[in-house]
């Protein structure tokens, strides 16, 4: 979306006395609602907390990054490329950030705006590091371990060139509104160190040929109680050397055991009071979030059936977001939920959600009844050989990748099978997210039975306990049609013609099916007509 490639206006101009075509270029002008914000400072800054869960991961619209480190790992090789903003974003192995949540927050109470974040810190580091005439001095007498961290933002270790670099690149396609800073746990000693911290502030603004009176600096207190919670008091003495400066409190926030660092909920507090901060002194107000609510009104009920369709309504805020669907088109025939953009579809047993691809999920709200081991059926349909999906909650797998079986013939999605896996559900509500690993399948529901593999419930077509007995049978005969056959695991071995299903039945019973696996045991008849199931004995 924001690449560093110049836009290009052509137009073309025909006058009486030249006849011809000609070329102008012009530069597009910054977009006035992509809003850029410098972080720096030093570990919680950079973020300490590497326990985060996908709930911090989450993908956010209108939340990017300026990369300002080469992370492969990350998949984000390019330094200056913007890349959508997920932790890590200031080394590549390190933790959850203040400006993780920051970012996210604005964005949210901001819904007209993308927010992007220009990332770096380096713990441990005191202020001189920012500073562009004690960088090198301060550097040379450091710690290898802090030379090596700084010199993930250029050979040299010049982390304020690196921020003014990366800067001037994001003014071609944004603007620059403000300014968060977490840095002094390592700076109790220095005695003018707030006097440096302004320095650092001016040589952005300076450089950058920005307003000061627009672009507050946004500064965050030490953790709360911790072991250099005394800096807290100079923290707050910054707006009487900078004039355009805000404290963030971290009362009451929550801490790791060396009481130096925020837990990850210390984190995600931490970045909304920065925004919220932030919010005020731009002249712009927090939006009301609406919360996600249940479909239906409340959770559904763990044993029991979940249908894919009924996925929780979605609120506002990426931590309202309850699916992600590649675009916004919904692709499916069907007139449920159509405000939602997911792909819904008439089919034989209700709606179902199709034409889902890869890293697409929905998230579903469930209420564990009794906790303990549980098996759960899935129901899924797909002609491709590579389809697959994966259950997590609250943000944790529930279970690994599971492969969907491949349908007999090109674009055959009607032919639904049965899937299962083994999982253990704790007591209480939580939130079950279905994720597309493979491309292109479609899902029915999902069921979970209690106890390790249980009984299904509800086989494809339904289920009978006696031999050769069919259900919902429908005696009158019928026009010719097709009728499938599966084994137990949901695998299909066989596909004739017949005129009912207690013909196909008998058809089947007489081994007369030529090119038909071969099966010992239970055999599954279904009809593509109308559904009708016979489970028949035979060894074919």
């Amino acid at each position: 979306m924001f690449a560093w490639k110049k836009k290009v206006l052509s137009f073309s101009i025909k006058s009486l006395a030249i006849i011809g075509f000609f070329s102008i270029s012009i530069k597009a002008a910054p977009d006035p609602n992509f809003h850029i914000y410098i972080a720096y400072g030093q570990s919680n800054m950079a973020g300490a907390a590497k326990d985060f869960t996908d709930y911090d991961k989450k993908e956010h619209p209108r939340f990017k990054m300026f990369a300002t480190t080469s992370c492969s790992n990350l998949n984000r090789p390019t330094v200056g490329e913007i890349y959508p903003a997920i932790p890590p974003m200031f080394h590549c192995y390190e933790g959850l950030s203040v400006a993780d949540w920051f970012g996210r927050h604005m964005a949210d109470s901001l819904p007209d705006v993308t927010i992007g974040i220009i990332p770096v810190a380096v713990g441990g580091t005191s202020i001189k590091l920012y500073q562009l005439n004690e960088y090198q001095s301060y550097l040379s007498s450091s710690e290898s371990w802090l030379v090596n961290w700084a010199k993930d933002y250029g050979s040299d270790g010049n982390a304020m060139g690196r921020i003014l670099e990366i800067a001037k690149k994001a003014q071609e396609v944004g603007v620059i509104k403000g300014i968060i800073f977490h840095q002094g746990e390592t700076d109790g000693g220095l005695s003018d160190w707030e006097s440096r911290v302004a320095i650092t502030y001016n040589t952005i603004i300076t450089e950058l040929g920005l307003n000061a009176d627009e672009v507050p600096f946004v500064a965050g207190e030490m953790l709360d109680g911790g072991a250099c919670d005394g800096m807290s008091d100079r923290v707050n003495k910054l707006p009487q050397y900078i004039d355009n400066a805000y404290v963030v409190k971290s009362d009451n926030l929550p801490g790791a055991s060396d009481r130096l660092h925020f837990t990850v909920e210390g984190y995600r507090g931490m970045g909304e009071r920065y925004a919220q901060v932030m919010l005020q002194h731009i002249s712009r107000e927090p939006a009301v979030l609406i919360p996600r609510e249940p479909f239906g009104g409340s959770a559904v009920e763990l044993p029991g059936k979940i249908e894919a369709e009924n996925f929780d309504i979605p609120g506002t805020g990426s931590a309202n977001k309850t699916y992600n669907d590649k675009d916004s088109e919904n692709h499916g025939d069907s007139d449920y939920r159509k405000d939602t953009g997911v792909d819904l579809y008439k089919k034989g047993t209700g709606v179902i959600v199709g034409y889902n691809q890869a890293d697409e999920w929905l998230e579903y709200t469930i209420n564990v009844k009794e906790a303990g081991s549980y098996t759960m059926f899935a129901a899924v349909a797909s002609a491709n050989a590579t389809s697959s999906f994966q259950l997590s909650l609250d943000g944790a797998p529930l279970t690994d990748v599971i492969s969907v079986p491949q349908n007999e013939g090109e674009e055959n999605y009607e032919d639904y099978n049965k899937v299962n896996a083994n999982v253990t559900l704790p007591l209480g509500e939580h939130i079950l997210r279905f994720t597309v690993v493979g491309d292109w399948m479609d899902v029915d529901y999902f069921t979970f039975v209690k106890g390790e593999n249980a009984k299904d419930p509800e086989p494809i077509g339904g289920d009978s306990s006696s031999t050769a007995i069919v259900n919902n049978i429908n005696f009158t005969p019928d026009t010719e049609t097709y009728f499938d056959v599966f084994d137990l695991s949901g695998k299909k071995v066989a596909s004739f013609t017949a005129r009912s299903i207690v013909e196909a039945s008998k058809i089947w019973l007489s081994g007369s099916i030529k090119g038909s696996t071969r099966i010992q045991g239970l055999a599954l008849i279904r009809s593509r007509a109308n559904g009708n199931v016979a489970k028949v004995n035979a060894f074919r």
